[in-house]
């Protein structure tokens, strides 16, 4: 608690922190190559200053002039707190509001070393996915935090807290943007160099929005997305024996191995960075590791022939791991692979994103600082060989799909064959697993909804599990509420709370059911196989009225003390709603506003004014900077009257935003979705669109 109350206070100045620089034992971000001008070198050191009285100027200059030429940025190492960054139970945090301490909650949780991929450079995910562009702006974000009332919001541009200014209760105590360029700026070079001068920042998703809850959150996508593209692509159900390869075992995508588990195949999942591998060996997510194709191949036929489940981690490069299976279909007429798909950081392929064949992860690293163009040279040539290898395992029974990481897109930079003929700018060879796989699940108002415990105790996450559980139960058999079985007391105020479920029950179709029924596996085999890395969190893929249904549950079960603190909502900006990205979310829209930002804007501002707590809106995340916009939020639930009407008022829009924009492109799942809602809301009027049955309508009339 005194370690908290010392944060809290600002920035350090009297006496100043030790400079300790850059700490041994963590992963750290890859020197970034901005190729400032002296001039905009000057502005970098000139910003970073600014933070700071007059006073310590010169001794902090060639100290942060140092960090510039180094690594490419100031992170300001010196101001890294000793504090062991973690998060703490809510009540621990020295606030006047409950929702100000369950934001730090959050904030340290993704700069928690167990959950951040490059804790010290303040990287959550995907190899640059900023919390805050250094570590003055940490803290002083967390002293307004402390000081911050029910009557002000703190505005954060790109990282750098604006202040606190005054607002009202129903106001969002919050707001974040990320990376708002004006978009004929907007490209990779110039990010580079303004990120560099410390004036934006890609936040990512959940990195930039402080929603990040560990690799639980792919690791729920991924198993649906793994099971789906089983049924879709492979006609099963049952995935045993059916062997999975892709790549990356970092941030995010380093939930495959346990996805994988859960889903009942074999997944070999190869990756450069020893560290980033045995992290997850150490955490349990992968159960064998090798730096062996020999030993790789022989594991992949031993598991596939006893239909075992498998997490197999390769230490070295996926290109070497696809050319080797493609030498033993040459030479064995084995095909040894049924699924695949990629989850380097492709979206930032020559800063670490994606490391090329040709060189060792040492090798990689260093010349991407001293010569960045050859290094880009040989990242394209690594793509064409990567993809080389996938299109010839292809021509067999082996299905591929581009994991929203801005793959396909990259390599059809670099001239790999990709294109898929005759279709249009946002369709490759392979599909994205929005248009192929998750789309349907978009349209239906399904997306990636999850909570985190601020209590920070285990039996919360539990009890929340069970009311998810019975809510999801209820909707499918519309039958009684099932009472949960606790022990002592708190067995009475479920019972309590079973009046309030009887309320919640919510009719769902045949199409909607395989859904729920699949998270009900979801959040059972969660508890099974300890998925919580970092804040006491769970997600799921629920729709509207099973977000709400959830969320008020959850609210009851806090007022009625069986859930002993605050609950945050939130979501992966990957939803519904929240993304606009026509390589991936979108990517299944074709009425021409794939590349339109509408609902994202929207959506952003819908949340805020509904009651969201907080709200964010970044450029970048996914596939890429410039490639996409995306907006979240979080919602702080305290038991009270008026937090149940903030959720059920937001989360409402939240998802239907999106189905609708989905009605209108013409998507019949989604039309028949929003039908559906505005028969039961009568607040709900939805412009619907007509089909155009004759096309030979257009023909003519575009002959006149």
């Amino acid at each position: 608690m005194s370690n908290l109350r010392e944060l809290c206070k600002g920035l350090p100045l009297h006496p100043l922190p030790e400079n300790k620089g850059r700490r041994d034992g963590l992963p750290h971000a890859p020197v970034r190559t901005p190729n400032l001008s002296p001039k905009e070198e000057q502005l970098a050191l000139k910003n970073a200053l600014r933070y700071f009285p007059p006073e310590v100027h010169k001794l902090l200059a060639p100290e942060f002039a140092q960090e510039l030429k180094l690594y490419g940025h100031i992170y300001m190492y010196r101001f890294c707190p000793d504090i062991e960054m973690r998060a703490y139970p809510i009540e621990n945090y020295p606030c006047k509001t409950k929702s100000a301490a369950a934001i730090m909650h959050m904030i340290m949780n993704n700069l928690d070393p167990s959950v951040a991929q490059f804790p010290q450079e303040l990287v959550t995910y995907g190899g640059n996915g900023q919390v805050f562009s250094n570590w003055a702006q940490f803290r002083l974000v967390m002293s307004y935090l402390s000081e911050m009332t029910e009557e002000q919001t703190l505005v954060m541009y790109s990282g750098h807290p604006l202040g606190l200014f005054p607002s009202s209760p129903s106001a969002p105590r919050l707001v974040i943007t990320n990376g708002m360029v004006i978009p004929n700026y907007s490209s990779r070079m110039e990010y580079e160099k303004l990120f560099a001068m410390g004036v934006t920042m890609y936040g990512q998703m959940t990195a930039g929005s402080y929603c990040y809850i560990g690799p639980q959150g792919i690791v729920h996508g991924t198993v649906l997305t793994v099971l789906n593209a089983g049924r879709r692509y492979l006609g099963v159900e049952d995935l045993s024996g059916k062997v999975f390869v892709t790549s990356g075992l970092g941030g995010m995508s380093g939930a495959q191995a346990k996805a994988s588990v859960i889903a009942g195949c074999v997944g070999v999942i190869a990756e450069v960075d020893k560290t980033a591998l045995l992290k997850r060996y150490q955490q349990g997510w992968l159960m064998e590791v090798t730096d062996s194709l020999d030993h790789c191949i022989k594991r992949l036929r031993e598991a596939r022939k006893k239909k075992m489940p498998l997490s197999l981690g390769y230490h070295g490069n996926v290109v070497d791991l696809w050319e080797r299976l493609v030498y033993e279909l040459d030479t064995t007429g084995e095909l040894l692979v049924d699924l695949g798909s990629d989850q380097t950081s492709c979206h930032n392929p020559f800063n670490g994103g994606y490391y090329p064949v040709q060189l060792s992860f040492q090798e990689a690293n260093q010349l991407m600082a001293t010569d960045p163009a050859k290094f880009q040279d040989l990242v394209r040539e690594s793509l064409k060989r990567h993809v080389a290898a996938i299109n010839r395992l292809s021509e067999k029974s082996f299905f591929f799909w581009d994991y929203g990481n801005a793959f396909l897109l990259e390599a059809q930079r670099a001239g790999a064959d990709v294109m898929k003929k005759g279709g249009n700018k946002t369709e490759f060879r392979y599909p994205s697993y929005v248009q192929h796989i998750m789309g349907d699940i978009f349209s239906l108002g399904f997306g990636p909804f999850r909570w985190v415990c601020t209590s920070g105790d285990p039996q919360d996450l539990v009890t929340t599990d069970q009311l998810a559980t019975s809510v999801l139960e209820e909707a499918i058999k519309r039958g009684e509420p099932r009472l949960l079985k606790l022990e002592g007391t708190q067995e009475h105020r479920m019972s309590e709370l079973g009046a309030t479920l009887e309320h919640l029950c919510i009719g769902v179709k045949d199409s909607v059911k395989q859904q729920y029924a699949d998270n009900i596996r979801w959040i059972q085999e969660a508890g099974k196989h300890k998925l919580v890395v970092g804040s006491q969190a769970r997600i799921l893929y629920s729709d509207q009225k099973g977000r709400i249904a959830i969320a008020v549950a959850i609210n009851q079960g806090i007022a009625q003390g069986i859930i002993k603190a605050p609950v945050v909502l939130s979501r992966d900006h990957h939803d519904v709603s929240g993304t606009d990205s026509p390589f991936r979310e979108t990517s299944n829209i074709y009425d021409g506003s794939a590349f339109c930002a509408d609902m994202a804007v929207q959506n952003f501002v819908g949340d805020a004014f509904r009651g969201a707590t907080w709200v964010a809106l970044h450029n970048g995340g996914g596939v890429g900077w410039g490639e996409v916009i995306n907006g979240g939020f979080g919602l702080v639930l305290d038991g009270t009257k008026e937090a149940e009407q903030r959720a059920r008022m937001m989360l409402s829009w939240d998802v239907s935003n999106g189905v609708a924009r989905r009605c209108w492109s013409g998507n019949k799942k989604a039309y028949e979705i929003i039908c559906q809602t505005m028969e039961e809301n009568p607040k709900l009027n939805i412009t619907l669109p007509y089909d155009v049955l004759d096309e030979t309508i257009l023909e003519k009339a575009l002959r006149c």
